[in-house]
């Protein structure tokens, strides 16, 4: 049945993305167009003993990830794609697919590293296999990947790595997503300073519980956030990039946060706050110039507070494609 696949190859790439943003914490997140991870993934006609999936390669990442398919973040959401399409498409996978990961993005960055690796591993994945699946369904197994990298199965980061646009998560049991288009001229300006900060440490300092006040200024946020998108109202957008929750908690394990989003501001951002759970920050201006302006900005100030931190910084418009093959052959 699968025959005529022998030894295709596919690539699939996918971008960085920003979970929370700001006053949405685990319920909404956008994907940017640039830098993004690549998965290739390769299909042989020929039965493996052991797993269906293995790994030929990971390049990018220092040797930090784990060469083991049930362990790394593109070959588990793999084996949990060939098992759904076995049970409930019908397809017999009889082969074996190898898989090589291009890290394009920094570990432990508040950039969505692991939705990006899931997400190209699934696209490359369902074209190898003739598309069998949507991309909304795609994105359950992405979700089942960030639990492997994390411990917390979350989609602010592994949908819109998938769908584009912002990505709204209404409900998670069960899921639904609503797809948010952007405004033309919105631009996100990511910053990522030469530090880790591991997001179970940074989900740790988070409060249990918080005051009901707390909560209704978070949801008049996250409401008007999504109006402000909605109907490209860029100081409504800017108004609402506060978060009363965790980037309190957060901006303290950030060396020079403070600095750095007084920068961003005072060069004209609409707002600024943390990437995911950082250490990264993003900033969103209504144009490209003065994204670059306060990105640069961003930069400066992380290497004048003290920490001196270098940092890396990528201007760009939210990306609307979401994951997407790069490249096919037999």
């Amino acid at each position: 049945m699968l025959a005529e696949n022998s030894m295709k190859t596919v690539t699939g790439f996918a971008s960085a993305t920003v979970g929370n943003v700001a006053c949405g914490f685990d319920v909404l997140g956008f994907a940017i167009t640039e830098p993004g991870d690549e998965v290739i993934l390769t299909l042989h006609d020929e039965k493996v003993a052991g797993s269906p999936v293995s790994i030929a390669a990971i390049t990018g990442d220092g040797g930090a990830l784990p060469l083991d398919p049930k362990k790394n973040t593109s070959s588990f959401v793999v084996l949990k794609f060939l098992e759904y399409i076995r049970t409930q498409k019908g397809i017999d996978f009889q082969g074996h697919i190898s898989l090589e990961l291009k890290k394009n993005l920094p570990l432990s960055s508040g950039m969505g590293s692991s939705a990006a690796s899931a997400a190209a591993a699934l696209v490359a994945a369902n074209e190898l296999m003739g598309e069998p699946c949507t991309k909304m369904e795609l994105v359950h197994f992405a979700i089942e990947g960030e639990r492997v990298a994390c411990g917390s199965a979350h989609a602010d980061n592994a949908a819109p790595a998938l769908l584009g646009n912002f990505v709204l998560i209404r409900s998670y049991t069960p899921l639904d997503l609503i797809t948010i288009p952007s405004p033309e001229h919105l631009y996100c300006s990511l910053v990522h300073p030469h530090t880790e900060l591991r997001t179970s440490f940074a989900r740790s300092v988070l409060p249990a519980t918080i005051p009901l006040k707390t909560a209704t200024q978070q949801w008049g946020n996250v409401g008007a956030l999504i109006t402000g998108l909605l109907t490209s109202d860029y100081d409504l957008i800017g108004r609402s990039l506060v978060d009363v929750i965790a980037e309190p908690k957060r901006a303290p394990l950030i060396p020079g946060f403070f600095e750095v989003k007084q920068a961003a501001m005072e060069s004209g951002a609409l707002g600024c706050s943390i990437a995911g759970s950082g250490p990264s920050l993003f900033a969103f201006s209504s144009s490209e110039k003065t994204a670059r302006a306060v990105g640069l900005a961003m930069k400066e100030a992380f290497l004048h507070s003290a920490a001196h931190l270098e940092s890396d910084m990528w201007v760009s418009p939210i990306c609307k494609q979401g994951a997407r093959v790069l490249s096919k052959n037999n």
